[in-house]
């Protein structure tokens, strides 16, 4: 038995993966990731892949970078982590400080926010999901403490993904994901989300993708803007906050939204004085063009969540941040029991800032966003060009550094594949065999490339997907399930 055998061995007896169905799983030989070589992973065969999902959405600058490399050394001869639970540490203060200064200074090129207060205080955590917990916890409290009790109820919206912890599924509720878990999750409303592929007629014309057609996307967004009016009015002086992805939903299947549709949303949460959060936590840092999604449309918003590429994806490290309106709150004189009563035992752990202070000092370095300008401008002209004419492509959905190609039985008309199928996944199997690691969501192939890529690496990449798309995507079965129907989640 060789090493990679005898490892595989142990994962299958004891290592339970997540989102992962483990019986298949210990079907075959597991690749076992041993090293890394810039945007490159290597198994412990030797054999190399492109890093084509950043590490599940995460990696930035590619891996072994030797500035957050440096940093987490020079921390790690100083001390790995001790707690903020009544004392304080130097990276956590510096990140504090630097995140509130970035949050607050728009993208060059981006829209100027809207009317509303600065995002000044960040409290830290670990995970995606533990960012949302802390921001769910920040608006109720807030109302709580401010003489308003009855507005505890959040309003998400449908196909939100924010995690899965109880109240990150409570809010982005997946049947396919949480079903046995619902009678613990608390009461949400959600309002309909704007899905151009999942709304009115499908496209008949064989040359255009649903997402790409402008009239449909400008008909889609007013019609979910109404439909979220609708539900603001039905909510009421019960509505505690609105929590949205702001531009895309990542998990839900790289749904784009419709151009104003963030801001729309913005105005009118504001116009009722009901907080915004925003789970920034896959959009951050670089991936859809700017440093934070929300500035592409002038939104400000009261609460911000932030996780994933903060350390450049080296880390686990999570920041919420907020007003200096909602922070106030939890303020008082002990007996009146305003405290955050909240926190994790890694909160604002050295190593972890120290690798995010790396990072966005290399943010400026390499002008990373002008780079994800181009990665974009690749993406857009070369899958339009080479699959446009697949009838198995039926939408390809792209912003920033972050890409969906929708595989159906057919575009024109447009027919759903069988759930069964999986061509998603042989999709991603080949890509694999051919040096290029990705993964589906549903019937969706999703590239995440990361945001520092070289335009070389990322063109090596569209060669392998865009050829083995064009292979296997023939012998596609129908869905029994109507199309646009969204009680057939794409996860």
């Amino acid at each position: 038995m060789d090493e990679t055998q005898r490892l595989a061995h142990f994962d299958h007896a004891h290592v339970w993966h997540p989102f992962t169905p483990m019986r298949q799983w210990r079907e075959h030989e597991p690749l076992i990731v041993d090293r890394a070589d810039g945007f490159e992973l290597i198994d412990t065969h030797g054999n190399r892949y492109i890093d084509g999902f950043s590490s599940l959405w995460c990696n930035v600058h590619g891996h072994r970078v030797p500035e957050i490399d440096r940093a987490i050394t020079d921390q790690l001869s100083r001390v790995a982590h001790s707690t903020l639970l009544g004392f304080s540490n130097a990276p956590s203060i510096e990140l504090a400080a630097r995140l509130v200064e970035t949050v607050n200074t728009p993208t060059e090129g981006a829209e100027p926010p809207l009317v509303g207060a600065r995002l000044e205080r960040v409290f830290f955590s670990d995970a995606g999901a533990t960012a949302t917990e802390v921001a769910f916890k920040m608006v109720v409290g807030h109302h709580y403490h401010s003489g308003h009790p009855e507005r505890d109820t959040l309003i998400g919206f449908s196909g939100a993904y924010h995690g899965d912890t109880i109240g990150a599924m409570s809010v982005g509720y997946v049947d396919a994901f949480h079903r046995p878990y619902r009678k613990l999750t608390f009461r949400t409303v959600w309002a309909p989300a704007p899905d151009v592929c999942r709304t009115d007629a499908p496209t008949n014309d064989p040359r255009e993708w649903p997402s790409w057609d402008q009239e449909r996307r400008v008909r889609v967004c007013d019609h979910a803007l109404k439909e979220f009016e609708r539900v603001l009015d039905e909510v009421g002086e019960h509505a505690a906050g609105v929590v949205i992805e702001p531009l895309m939903q990542g998990a839900g299947g790289m749904i784009e939204q419709p151009e104003g549709f963030l801001a729309g949303v913005a105005r009118a949460a504001r116009s009722r004085n009901i907080p915004l959060i925003a789970d920034a936590v896959a959009v951050g840092f670089g991936r859809t063009g700017a440093m934070f999604a929300c500035e592409l449309e002038g939104v400000r918003p009261d609460v911000l969540c932030l996780a994933k590429g903060i350390t450049g994806g080296y880390l686990p490290l999570a920041a919420t941040l907020c007003t200096n309106d909602i922070a106030a709150s939890f303020e008082g004189e002990h007996h009146e029991r305003r405290t955050l009563y909240h926190g994790h035992t890694y909160t604002g752990n050295q190593l972890g800032c120290a690798a995010a202070l790396a990072s966005l000092d290399l943010f400026k370095k390499n002008d990373i966003l002008s780079n994800v300008g181009v990665l974009q401008q690749r993406l857009r002209s070369r899958l339009r060009a080479e699959l446009a004419d697949l009838p198995t492509v039926g939408d390809v959905r792209i912003r920033g550094v972050m890409a969906g190609i929708e595989l159906v039985a057919s575009r024109s008309p447009w027919r759903s594949l069988d759930p069964e199928h999986r061509l998603a996944v042989q999709v991603c199997e080949l890509a694999r065999q051919r040096g290029l690691m990705i993964r589906p969501l549903g019937n969706v192939v999703i590239l995440m490339p990361a945001p520092a890529m070289p335009l070389e690496t990322l063109d090596r990449m569209l060669d392998i997907l865009i050829a083995v798309i064009r292979t296997c995507g023939t012998d596609a079965k129908v869905s029994t399930v109507h199309p646009r129907s969204m009680e057939a989640p794409l996860s």
